[in-house]
């Protein structure tokens, strides 16, 4: 493992030698891998990480975002078409030895005890056979896995069709060729034409949910391993504060009013966006729906009030209560009820998460119980498809986008809704525009 201050190469030995330290620089190491068990983190890739989700240490970020990126960094290994493959093939060359030796040795003890004699390799296929099938099983568990990310599954589902064609056709023939004998061809071509099948069928689902690879309390405790010999990390974002004492505005500023507002389900969303200047460069508000940040909500509220042409921008989780934003937008005394407001819904949405793949879907029966119970009314224009995949207790949280990402996506509703009063489109009268089918 490199020394992230050096770049010095330091083995196992190395490390012990020095009691977890750089043998050059003496820099203290965060992670020894050959420790850990359920997946290996080096300093290296938990510093390219923070790197690459800040955009090189350019944008704040938060916690779980950085547990999105990790796990998804951590299944890319997964990742390769060609490294399935050859997975694949070096197993079934080197299981095959064993299994064959076992079968062949099966088959000499029966041919012992009812004195009969099996055809010369025989056994030899029947045990190279069973890895085949073994082989095509684990693409298949893959391929549905849900503690793979999506393309994981989509190349497995690929990799199980190549292999069904190889079995076919190579197998057959080497069958045919080598062993006449129909059970053994019959067995080698249906489970070339299973394989296909199972990779077919599979490539024709939707995403499916997601787990990650670590716990919660792993990654806390590899932040604190890293801070302990690295320092804090400068743009990980702390728990926003939802309390706070109202900050008082200079009068002048007060006077003047918001073309936009970007209102957030969330308290930590609507901080990332503030903590990365997005108010600033798009002269918007930005608030979240439990008030954040408290200390001048009532005050931006005000301003926003003498805004006849105000277009309100919501984004939020694909989930039941984030559904729901909309709807309490409008129906709160706190926010826009009886008010002549436009508002757009940017998402995410069901039916976003559907266009899309690669999304980190998640499931829980909390949140397949709160769509069950919630009132359908605060779900303006969800398709029935969408409010059914709500109530199996599928949800997307915003924090598995980049922060990247995220801003980009709202930058781009932003602009492409700029013409629904700076044109003349939007008149005041209020209303309510859904989000467009796919998220950015």
């Amino acid at each position: 493992m490199k020394c992230i201050k050096c770049y010095t190469d330091n083995i196992l030995t190395d490390r012990t030698a020095n009691n977890g330290r750089c043998k050059s620089c003496n820099h203290p190491f965060a992670f020894e891998p050959t420790a850990m068990t359920k997946v290996k983190i080096t300093d290296p890739k938990f510093q390219k990480a923070i790197d690459d989700l800040s955009a090189n240490n350019t944008l704040f970020f938060t916690q779980t975002q950085l547990a999105y990126f990790l796990d998804r960094r951590l299944k890319q290994s997964m990742d390769s078409l060609y490294g399935c493959l050859a997975a694949y093939l070096i197993l079934s060359i080197f299981l095959s030895i064993p299994a064959v030796i076992f079968v062949n040795q099966v088959f000499t003890i029966l041919s012992m005890s009812i004195g009969t004699r099996t055809q010369d390799g025989f056994p030899q296929a029947v045990g190279a056979l069973l890895i085949q099938t073994l082989g095509v099983t684990a693409a298949y568990f893959s391929a549905i896995s849900n503690k793979s990310s999506n393309r994981s599954r989509l190349v497995s589902a690929k990799a199980l069709r190549i292999i069904g064609l190889f079995l076919i056709f190579l197998g057959g023939a080497i069958v045919i060729h080598l062993f006449p004998s129909f059970f053994l061809f019959a067995w080698t071509v249906l489970l070339g034409v299973i394989s296909i099948y199972l990779g077919n069928f599979q490539l024709s689902q939707p995403s499916i949910s997601q787990k990650f690879l670590f716990l919660v309390s792993d990654l806390n405790g590899w932040l604190d391993s890293w801070k302990k010999a690295n320092g804090t990390i400068p743009k990980l974002l702390s728990s926003p504060r939802l309390a706070a004492a109202s900050a008082s505005i200079n009068p002048d500023v007060s006077a003047y009013s918001f073309d936009r507002l970007v209102v957030c389900d969330r308290a930590e969303i609507a901080q990332l966006l503030i903590a990365n200047n997005f108010h600033f460069e798009n002269n918007c508000a930005v608030l979240s729906v439990t008030g954040y940040p408290e200390s001048i909500f009532d005050t931006t509220m005000q301003m926003l009030y003498r805004n006849p042409n105000l277009k309100v921008f919501v984004v939020h989780d694909c989930s039941p209560k984030g559904m729901g934003l909309v709807q309490k937008l409008q129906s709160s005394d706190r926010w826009f009820k009886n008010r002549n407001v436009l508002i757009i819904d940017i998402g995410l949405t069901p039916r976003q998460v559907a266009s899309a793949r690669g999304i980190f879907i998640q499931t829980s029966e909390a949140s397949a119980k709160e769509a069950k119970q919630a009132n359908r009314s605060q779900w303006q224009g969800l398709a029935p498809d969408e409010i059914k995949w709500l109530q199996a207790g599928n949800y997307v949280e915003l924090e598995s986008f980049t922060p990247q990402r995220l801003i980009q996506v709202i930058n781009q509703s932003i602009a492409g809704n700029r013409d629904l009063s700076d044109s003349g489109g939007y008149a005041g009268d209020g209303g309510f525009i859904s989000s467009s089918d796919s998220f950015g």
